[in-house]
């Protein structure tokens, strides 16, 4: 049964402040339905990213070059790329040494529509990802298609997208930190391209990851509470 005292506790937080966009959120809308915080728009040509401590959207960085991301770009709260996230990246490529980036898990969202600005969560349906390996982290990014999209929503699977629109994504991660005439010392390479499946486990091994880092959301609150009333 429900703690009415705990009930009434989420529903002032919520009322009072805003939830950090990476811990406050819930990674799923609904079963099938991701909630993606959207930093990166394609027309952006600078870097925004979230400031991981305040929780705010940030400017990192002006563009280096004129690449600019092909898609809808963001991350999935409450998602920690770690230990069970790298292991993966490992057992299916049979790479070693592999850390997990210590990051939330990144998205790209394919839509027909054209999106101004970041700074929001849309709701997207995975349909596969790629196992990005950047020196020796795993670095996965999740293809996901937004919900109800004219022209992408119907996809289910990876093998749905036309392989162009794979390509230039590929083409983006592998290409957008290199400078040109520079030796590639940095390696990054796609080292797999996966169907749905395998996203959800990425997924739920990210989820896992957090929950070992941060601990479990749901106990939050009775956390506060406990600090708040202890003499």
């Amino acid at each position: 049964m429900a703690d009415p005292m705990m009930s009434r506790a989420s529903e002032l937080v919520g009322l009072l402040f805003q939830a950090h966009p990476w811990h406050g959120v819930a990674t799923f809308a609904a079963p099938d339905v991701l909630q993606v915080y959207v930093e990166l728009v394609p027309t952006d040509p600078v870097k925004y990213e979230i400031d991981k401590l305040s929780g705010h959207l940030k400017l990192d960085r002006p563009q280096r070059f004129s690449s600019l991301c092909p898609t809808v770009y963001g991350f999935l709260p409450q998602t920690y790329c770690g230990d069970s996230v790298a292991a993966r990246c490992a057992e299916r490529t049979g790479a070693t040494h592999i850390e997990g980036d210590h990051d939330p898990l990144d998205v790209c969202i394919l839509s027909e529509k054209t999106i101004v600005h970041g700074n929001f969560l849309a709701r997207a349906r995975a349909i596969g990802g790629l196992r990005m390996v950047d020196g020796e982290e795993a670095d996965d990014k999740i293809i996901a298609v937004l919900e109800a999209d004219l022209a992408y929503g119907g996809f289910q699977d990876i093998g749905d997208c036309p392989r162009a629109l794979v390509e230039r994504l590929e083409h983006y991660f592998l290409s957008y930190k290199q400078r040109p005439g520079a030796s590639a010392n940095h390696k990054v390479r796609i080292a797999e391209v996966y169907d749905r499946a395998e996203a959800l486990e990425v997924i739920a091994r990210s989820q896992a990851d957090y929950r070992a880092r941060f601990g479990a959301p749901e106990d939050r609150l009775g956390e506060l509470r406990r600090l708040l009333t202890t003499p």
